[in-house]
């Protein structure tokens, strides 16, 4: 079908519908309903089906959609059936945990390798490469790599950011706890622990004052 202009808010939802499909049982339905879907995940129907309406056109009135075929379509949509090369900079404990994560190939992210001021190893334990920073460029420009995670402190987000973005860079997924200016062409996706703690902290207060009350 030909995908609508689609907003952020719903591309944040479109993972979670996808999770939830993967997630049942081979034996289950082959169909299922933007109903069972909306009870499933706790949202409303009516928001559901607008959002399954911009990446697929196969659902029928009191039957739904095909299940698989609702799984190919969010897939295709969400680009995880095409591989996604990307660097990532900052090569310490969390950089080295994302790029021995074997989850991130469901979703169509490949990283091809780390670089970092002062690598402390040549590759890491999976076999990727580390680099020096001096080679980033070269790199990314030989590669032709538009995708980069940054996982360095704070004090020099930024910095790396400007860098990656002189290099090519257009799309960045940024894990350090800062914010970043970058020109309006390029997308930050920010991956904020403080704040996800934060909105944890505060749900499990609010249900310790509901068991007291």
């Amino acid at each position: 079908m030909e995908h609508k202009e689609i907003s952020k808010s719903v591309l944040k939802r479109l993972p979670g519908y996808l999770a939830y499909l993967k997630s049942l049982p081979e034996d289950a339905s082959p169909y299922i309903s933007a109903t069972a879907l909306a009870n499933a995940l706790g949202m409303g129907e009516v928001q559901v089906r607008k959002d399954l309406a911009m990446v697929c056109d196969g659902g029928r009135p009191k039957v739904g959609y095909p299940r698989e075929l609702l799984i190919e379509d969010i897939s295709q949509f969400l680009g995880y059936d095409n591989t996604t090369d990307a660097v990532l900079v900052g090569a310490g404990k969390l950089g080295q945990a994302l790029m021995g994560y074997k989850g991130f190939d469901d979703y169509g992210l490949n990283i091809l390798a780390a670089f970092d001021a002062a690598p402390a190893m040549e590759q890491t334990e999976e076999g990727k490469r580390v680099y020096p920073m001096e080679k980033l460029e070269s790199f990314c420009r030989k590669n032709n790599v538009l995708m980069a995670i940054i996982t360095v402190p704070a004090e020099v987000a930024q910095s790396v950011c400007d860098r990656l973005i002189q290099c090519g860079i257009e799309a960045i997924w940024n894990f350090a706890p800062t914010h970043l200016d970058v020109p309006e062409k390029i997308l930050v996706q920010n991956e904020n622990m403080a704040t996800s703690l934060a909105v944890l902290s505060m749900h499990l207060q609010a249900k310790i004052k509901e068991k007291k009350g």
